[in-house]
């Protein structure tokens, strides 16, 4: 009988009041093989929401160095084959991480996404997305126009990371979409297209907080990926 592979669910933790919703959405997932690392980046609140789950999760506190540093953490440290991101203010379907492993391991992938729901600050869902990025010439071009990746639907092996590192720290807010332009030249991207994720829209997501500073690193990622991502097609 062939052993199924153990995913890694890596959620980095700041000060988030909504940490325990995401720690249970990872507790609940209906594929067994799991470890769930949270990674607190320095946290000085919310803390204590954490405590009820210190014996199933692995607990890693560090000093505070931004996403990317929470998220290398958890991969240097993860025993998982595959890898999945959980941002502390959303969650994860029951079945995310059985639905996407199976896609993943049918189809031969080793980066796939996922379709997302909205929801808002009290959980309550509020739309689905379906990403569509068709041909891969059409996916490139789409990709160095904007990032349509939600990066907690993301699934990656395990082994990519030694293919092209890990996360850039250097881009505090828009290191996702560096490390997904970074690794199209290797790997075809893949979707599941059925929402596995919620995505919360709240006042104090970084997204909200930090426009300015997102928009000048995603057009640093633009020039830094273009010449090599063209030469693809």
């Amino acid at each position: 009988m062939i052993s199924k592979p153990v995913v890694t669910i890596v959620i980095p933790f700041y000060n988030c009041k909504y940490i325990g919703e995401a720690i249970e959405s990872a507790l609940q997932q209906t594929y067994p093989h799991i470890e769930i690392i949270v990674v607190d980046d320095g946290s000085t609140q919310h803390t204590e929401l954490i405590t009820p789950y210190e014996d199933q999760i692995r607990y890693i506190r560090k000093v505070n160095g931004g996403t990317a540093t929470a998220l290398n953490t958890g991969i240097v440290h993860a025993k998982g084959q595959y890898f999945a991101w959980l941002s502390s203010d959303d969650a994860f379907l029951p079945h995310k991480v059985e639905t996407q492993v199976n896609y993943m391991i049918e189809k031969g992938l080793s980066f796939t996404q996922s379709a997302y729901h909205y929801m808002n600050s009290l959980s309550e869902q509020t739309e689905t997305i379906y990403p569509k990025l068709g041909s891969r010439s059409d996916m490139i071009h789409t990709l160095l126009s904007y990032c349509p990746i939600n990066g907690c639907s993301v699934m990656l092996a395990m082994q990519v990371f030694g293919k092209v590192g890990l996360f850039n720290p250097n881009f505090r807010y828009a290191h996702d979409y560096e490390m997904w332009l970074r690794l199209l030249p290797f790997y075809e991207l893949g979707c599941v297209d059925i929402p596995l994720i919620k995505y919360r829209m709240h006042e104090q997501m970084g997204t909200a907080r930090h426009m300015g500073e997102i928009e000048k690193e995603v057009a640093a990622i633009q020039n830094l990926h273009r010449s090599a991502l063209l030469s693809l097609l």
